[in-house]
């Protein structure tokens, strides 16, 4: 790795406002698709063209989360308005949260939130600790004890869209892949999605399988890279599953000749984490992971990637260098930018096949 790979600088680049995604294409699998064919070349295509570019035998590893409706909006004793985003439940109706405004919210601070779908109910939460790492602070929620808070998430809360999207007319919906089914998330994991059940047909017909792990996109993902040497940078603990059955159909995709090809960043730290945790063998695992992947890492198990176009300074887009080489990553998001593809978690996608990695 050069120091140049490891300076927080080099992995800037001029994003023009009007290249942020505001609303995603439909139907999904027609936004754009940038895919990389070899250390030199690539091309432009859409991503319902992604059968073309794959083979039998190839496996699909899909992160199967499922965003919560994990904005609340509520008012402190004084009736001043605030904005609350939960993160990770800690233990029955105990939550980590970003609370905005966050400076004011001291401990016993009181929080009530009213339905907006029944004006009639009302919940109600206390400050009980701060968290230094996040700047969050622990919500205790008053719910009768044969109540979860997840029970009533969907009475108090919203999707919570990323804060780059602020003039969308998105559905909630649009911002869960298809496949979502194991609630936790309060981010999509975005490079799923652009798959369509037709692509899935299309894709499983050609005979590339898929199999799914859970990562719940969390503060994580998008906390900011903030130390000039990002070698130093101390990746936030992501909770993972990785199971046998994914395992088993990793280890005969390999026998046979095949790729992994894992969908989304959060499905490479998941594969990845899981191999660093047993020190390189595969095997099902179930557990936290501050992996980060940057120029130099050396690879387990993903062999190809698809995601979408991430921000500047991103560990985001440090773990795609790693995989192309950073100069070659901004080159190509310059391209993109030139030809209008559409940025962040709505808007376009890129395609880094086998035969594209390792060109540093």
């Amino acid at each position: 790795m050069s120091t140049v790979d490891q300076n927080l600088a080099s992995y800037d680049y001029i994003l023009p406002p009007e290249c942020i995604a505001q609303t995603p294409v439909t139907p999904r699998d027609h936004s754009r698709l940038l895919v990389l064919d070899s250390p030199t070349t690539h091309h432009h295509q859409h991503f319902y063209q992604l059968g073309d570019w794959l083979q039998p035998n190839d496996l699909l590893i899909m992160n199967n989360t499922k965003v919560i409706p994990a904005r609340l909006h509520g008012r402190k004793v004084t009736g001043a308005p605030v904005e609350v985003l939960l993160l990770e439940e800690k233990s029955v109706n105990t939550w980590l949260a970003l609370v905005k405004p966050g400076k004011r919210f001291t401990l016993g601070a009181e929080i009530a939130f009213t339905s907006p779908r029944d004006l009639d109910q009302v919940l109600r939460a206390t400050v009980i600790d701060r968290d230094p790492e996040t700047g969050g602070r622990v919500l205790a929620f008053d719910l009768p004890a044969t109540t979860n808070l997840w029970s009533v998430l969907d009475d108090f809360g919203e999707i919570p869209f990323p804060p780059y999207v602020t003039d969308s007319e998105a559905k909630p919906d649009q911002y869960q892949t298809i496949y979502a089914e194991q609630p936790g998330a309060v981010a999509a994991p975005t490079a799923g999605l652009h798959f369509t059940p037709e692509l899935l047909d299309k894709l499983g017909a050609k005979g590339i399988a898929r199999a799914f792990i859970t990562l719940h996109v969390g503060v994580g993902t998008f906390r900011p890279v903030e130390v000039d040497d990002i070698t130093t940078h101390d990746m936030h603990y992501e909770w993972i599953d990785v199971p046998d059955s994914t395992v088993q159909k990793i280890k005969e995709t390999k026998a046979k000749g095949g790729r992994v090809i894992a969908i989304g960043t959060t499905a490479v730290r998941s594969l990845e984490g899981m191999a660093a945790a047993s020190d390189g063998e595969l095997r099902g695992f179930q557990g936290k992971t501050n992996l980060f992947i940057y120029p130099g890492y050396e690879w387990q198990v993903v062999d190809g990637l698809i995601t979408n176009f991430h921000l500047p300074k991103s560990s985001l887009m440090m773990l795609v260098s790693a995989l192309i080489g950073r100069e070659r990553l901004l080159a190509l998001y310059g391209e993109a930018i030139a030809e209008g593809y559409r940025f962040y978690s709505f808007g376009d996608a890129m395609a880094i096949l086998p035969q594209a990695k390792g060109m540093m």
